[in-house]
């Protein structure tokens, strides 16, 4: 059986090479795609196909996928968290030194001197301690949100001579055990803003994350402070961040979305959405959401879907089901129900859910027919059951 995918965005070529000619069609016009790849294509507007299983966001954030939308529809949605850990690491580090060392006004100051070298040295030398900066050993780095990115920039920033406070209230284990033990934690937004030199955010843009650096919230910063955005636009305020840096309550806002509100703006430095822009990023991502994908058409194994538990299952039996359902009380029952009365005996399975989804994975002896799955399919709460 052949496979259509969609692609969205450019994806790195290693990453589609994982999807074997022999089973796969990639396209840019895929009219029935059983699978979607994408970077940051905004999909809230598109209609979704019904042959569609699965989407894969190649990068983090999915604010460009409508979730629900997909998720009534019963298509997984996958993305590669941490695979441009290291890429947005880098820039963050990058973007504290241009700060604290005014690296973006100086070249300004540079390329502006007009005159002959000797008359140009004679300026830099008169010009230089206008630029005068400090160094990041012993200043303090806040850290909100500490997952694969956050807890690669705090381990580097403690590297660095730096303190580290961090503000995370749902880290997971995996990353907890990452991060180094000199990370202070703290409880409260508020409490990391009164303390901290540099302020970064690695989370995602929420109700609960929007705005979270805003006019009142500045008031609470250190004068001088820095803040640096490499997460999501609209997690900074852009106007009262202008405000402070014009009073001079902040020293420099650098991030990743550049708006008409700042760009050019004294203290802004604003880049062009460059977190995730290195080769190394491009396949790193392409790479892991590719095999999650493959591996969900496959085998339904479910691996870093933002809407569906985490599932794998060791194949066994003639045929395997992928079901993806509501999580809703005796889904279980009624499936194993209906097989049961179909004569089709169980090998093994398994169920998991998270939130408002469920997905179940079962093993059988024997073949599938048409009508089985079909019934299958109109069992209510079912949202899309196949057979692999």
């Amino acid at each position: 059986m052949t496979h259509q995918v969609l692609i969205l965005n450019n994806i790195s070529q290693k990453g589609l090479d994982l999807l074997p000619s022999e089973n796969y069609t990639i396209s840019e016009d895929a009219s029935e795609p059983d699978a979607i790849l994408l970077r940051s294509y905004k999909m809230h507007d598109m209609e979704i196909p019904k042959s569609l299983l699965a989407v894969g966001r190649a990068g983090a954030g999915v604010n460009n996928i409508p979730i629900d939308k997909m998720s009534d529809n019963g298509v997984v949605v996958f993305n590669a968290p941490g695979a441009n850990a290291n890429a947005v690491k880098e820039l963050v580090i990058a973007a504290m030194l241009m700060a604290c060392r005014n690296l973006t006004d100086a070249k300004d100051y540079v390329d502006q001197l007009e005159g002959e070298d000797n008359e140009l040295h004679k300026q830099v030398e008169a010009g230089k301690k206008k630029f005068a900066g400090y160094e990041l050993p012993n200043r303090t780095l806040g850290v909100v949100g500490l997952g694969a990115i956050g807890v690669e920039i705090a381990n580097t920033a403690r590297d660095l001579g730096m303190n580290v406070i961090g503000y995370d209230p749902r880290i997971q284990i995996k990353y907890a055990w990452k991060l180094s033990s000199g990370v202070q934690p703290v409880d409260t937004v508020d409490e990391l803003l009164q303390q901290s030199d540099f302020v970064t955010f690695h989370v995602p843009l929420l109700e609960s994350t929007k705005d979270l650096i805003n006019s009142e919230s500045i008031q609470s910063m250190k004068k001088d402070a820095v803040v640096l955005n490499f997460a999501r636009d609209g997690i900074v305020n852009d106007k009262a961040v202008v405000e402070a840096l014009e009073s001079g309550k902040l020293q420099a806002y650098v991030c990743d979305f550049p708006s008409n509100a700042i760009k050019g703006k004294k203290g802004v430095i604003a880049l062009p959405h460059l977190g995730a822009s290195t080769t190394e990023a491009e396949v790193n991502c392409a790479t892991m959401v590719s095999q999650q994908v493959l591996d969900y058409i496959e085998n339904g194994t479910i691996k870093n879907s933002v809407n569906l538990p985490d599932t794998k299952l060791a194949r066994a039996g003639k045929v395997r089901l992928s079901i993806v359902h509501n999580n809703i009380p005796d889904m279980v029952g009624k499936i194993s129900s209906l097989l049961s009365q179909s004569s089709i005996n169980i090998r093994h399975m398994t169920n998991n859910s998270q939130n408002n989804m469920a997905y179940t994975l079962i093993d059988i002896d024997t073949d599938l027919d048409s009508s089985t799955l079909n019934a299958l399919n109109a069992i209510e709460g079912v949202l899309k059951a196949r057979a692999l």
